[in-house]
């Protein structure tokens, strides 16, 4: 945002300077009657503020900004001056360079949207297109109170999926940095015992030792092959086509948590399909839009298929069943919102059936993996244990007779 030098009186007569940031001359004028002063002379200065590369926009700010929005709509406040009130009270630098660009566009002519839309990493295509489907219906308050849930919704769902990886991850490591210390370390010292002392090993203890041997000789390509296949992957998803799809496919395919998070994909898409369709987007509009939002190749190529069956003449529900991807009690509640024509209250039923479904799944989950987990690190340790020790039994059953 400019910052402007500028000279200016108060009621009294006094002569007042300063420097203030403000997006035009006009603005600066608002902004200094707001602090009881009348602009005389004004030159515009250097920013210095951040530019819009710096910074990170939270989904925080964007539920704060839809709340303050739907406050403004709802006490009937003209969109410029609540837009003017709540930049000034942005606390992130970016997002106070892009709402004052949004007031520039905006004071230019666009609509509400239009200005939106020109900041697509920041307010997505679905934002901008509901704001677009409010704006032509009169329901901007019902938008933004509606996205603001959503927000808060997505906060609660990133949540749930993070309780249902990251323990998985830490037991992962754990797990990882114990074997790495025995067969660096234990391993090495109980192996040289072992050959002073001339005696027969058994298999397991064998194993052990030459997979000690491999790990003390290949470690630095153990460490860093798991970096390699991760950046070769992310480069193939990234340029193919196809191999996104097959990654998309396997994590779909993987055990426990491939079917939670399918569902975590379908909530997600549930809710928003159910959000557009209320806010007055065309079914075909939204099943559109919504392949971009399931972050899924397999799903969004469902959805395409969808679509077309739709543009064909099937109805929603015989498209999704045709899926296979939706329950049959899905299917159901939108067969009956159809033929009742009430599908906006049963797309948010299936909206909560999904949220619960999610919920419900992930708890049980933890409580599987959590133990799973722990039986999977005792037995490797009593393996290894067992294999270490073993000899060790033996020298001193020896020792004995």
């Amino acid at each position: 945002m400019p910052a402007f030098e500028y000279k200016a009186v108060d009621r009294a007569g006094r002569s007042a300077r300063g420097k203030i940031d403000a997006a035009n001359e006009v603005d600066l004028e608002l902004r200094l009657k707001k602090m009881g002063l009348d602009l005389i002379t004004s030159r515009s200065l250097r920013s210095h503020t951040p530019t819009l590369a710096s910074g990170a926009i939270t989904r925080q700010d964007l539920i704060t900004f839809c709340f303050d929005l739907e406050q403004v709509s709802r006490a009937g406040i003209p969109i410029l001056e609540g837009l003017r009130d709540l930049r000034d009270g942005m606390e992130n630098p970016r997002f106070r360079e892009i709402l004052t660009s949004v007031l520039e566009d905006i004071e230019g002519g666009k609509t509400l949207s239009q200005a939106l839309a020109a900041f697509p990493r920041v307010f997505s295509a679905v934002f901008a297109s509901l704001i677009r489907a409010g704006e032509l219906s009169g329901t901007l308050t019902e938008v933004f109170e509606n996205l603001g849930g959503t927000l808060k919704w997505q906060d609660e769902l990133i949540s749930q999926t993070r309780r249902l990886l990251v323990y998985p991850a830490l037991v992962f490591v754990v797990v990882l940095g114990v074997l790495l210390f025995l067969l660096l370390y234990l391993v090495p010292q109980v192996t040289t015992l072992l050959k002073t002392m001339g005696l027969a090993l058994p298999l397991q203890t064998r194993i052990l030792i030459g997979l000690s041997n491999f790990t003390a000789a290949y470690w630095p390509i153990l460490l860093f092959l798991p970096v390699v296949i991760a950046i070769g992957i992310s480069v193939i998803v990234r340029t193919n086509p196809r191999g996104r799809y097959w990654l998309d496919y396997a994590i779909l395919r993987l055990p426990v948590t491939g079917a939670i998070l399918q569902k975590i994909i379908l909530a997600r898409f549930a809710n928003f399909f159910a959000l557009m369709y209320r806010s007055g987007i065309t079914i075909l509009e939204a099943v559109k839009t919504s392949e971009d939002i399931v972050a899924n190749r397999v799903i969004a190529e469902g959805l395409q298929r969808a679509g077309q069956q739709i543009n064909a003449g099937e109805s929603l529900s015989e498209a999704f069943r045709n899926l296979g991807m939706f329950p049959p009690l899905v299917i159901r509640m939108l067969r009956v919102g159809e033929s009742t024509g009430a599908l906006d209250i049963a797309l948010m039923n299936i909206t909560y059936f999904y949220n619960r479904d999610v919920r419900d799944s992930v708890d049980k989950a933890l409580k599987l993996l959590e133990p799973a987990l722990t039986l999977v690190l005792g037995g490797m340790l009593a393996l290894i244990l067992f294999s270490v020790l073993t000899p060790i039994y033996d020298i001193i059953g020896k020792i004995r007779v």
